[in-house]
């Protein structure tokens, strides 16, 4: 039985074929999940400020457009077997429809190409894709670039120190959601912790000759690692594909995922206010440097 039953497909605005339609594509086949597509855009633009009313002939022209998109995608949905609805969604709200859509189809997973934007930008305007990471309900899996339609190689990057992840069980979550991924792909789970044990030296350090005490450094890695082996332990996670590395965490993945050749990093996100929320997670200033995919997921609702 497939991991999946249902992708939803988001595609990308140009309606050109993409890295996510082919992974979306590739997902549906081995699975056998139905698939919907649904390309999210603007309303039919106004030519000039100063009209009351959209111009009919411009009007149909804009709309026959996207008819055409939705008869050729379904043609090829059916010409590769899959199953499935293709739409056109014309919003001026494009991550509240996203969001009634997925409310609506009850997808497992939400599939949609990294939309890169300026880091100047970023910092004054919240991306779509940031918004999905925090706001949606299901995995997201975004995608940058691939080498391989389905994946060969996915991670899961898990912290199993930070007390979000530990209270909420979002390390299982991240675990079982990568694993699913990798059994419907037929392919090895590897699990990757990155510490930095800066962080608990934050000015107030013990210092011994102007340095740390190295015997409190080395009793902390041992209490992070025997951590981070309890949780691979329970998932069953063999030692050959244990990582557990020091460094800053989106260095460490980026790094990782060129050594190894990783198609997919699943990592987890959580609701943050305040200034974290404006600085972001790991995992969203992973999704624009890390090359691959991210699939991003959130504790899972209480039932």
């Amino acid at each position: 039985m497939g991991q999946y039953e249902r992708l939803l497909l988001v595609a990308d605005q140009t309606l050109h074929q993409s890295a996510a339609m082919l992974r979306a594509i590739a997902l549906a086949k081995a699975s056998g999940a139905a698939l919907d597509v649904r390309a999210f855009v603007s309303p039919v633009p106004i030519t000039h400020l100063w009209e009351e009313k959209i111009d009919d002939v411009d009007a149909q022209r804009y709309q026959r457009r996207y008819r055409r998109w939705v008869a050729d995608e379904l043609e090829q949905l059916s010409n590769q077997g899959l199953d499935g609805t293709v739409d056109v969604v014309f919003s001026s709200h494009p991550l509240l429809d996203i969001l009634k859509t997925v409310h609506v189809l009850k997808p497992d997973l939400l599939i949609k190409d990294v939309r890169l934007e300026p880091a100047l930008k970023r910092v004054f305007i919240t991306p779509l894709d940031c918004h999905l990471l925090r706001e949606c309900p299901i995995p997201v899996h975004l995608v940058n670039q691939i080498r391989y339609a389905l994946p060969h190689r996915v991670v899961a990057a898990v912290d199993p120190f930070d007390p979000d992840t530990q209270i909420s069980g979002l390390n299982d979550v991240i675990i079982r959601s990568a694993n699913a991924l990798a059994v419907q792909c037929d392919v090895p789970l590897h699990l990757l912790c990155a510490y930095d044990l800066s962080a608990a030296f934050n000015g107030d350090a013990p210092m011994i000759n102007g340095g740390w005490n190295e015997d409190l450094a080395n009793e902390l890695r041992q209490t992070l690692h025997q951590a981070f082996v309890a949780l691979a332990d329970r998932h069953g996670v063999p030692p050959e594909r244990r990582h557990f590395v020091m460094g800053h965490p989106v260095q460490v993945i980026n790094e990782f995922v060129e050594q190894y050749l990783a198609d997919v990093v699943v990592m987890g996100t959580v609701h943050r206010v305040g200034i974290e929320r404006v600085i972001g997670s790991t995992t969203e200033r992973a999704l624009y440097s890390v090359p691959g995919s991210i699939q991003a997921v959130r504790k899972e609702p209480v039932r």
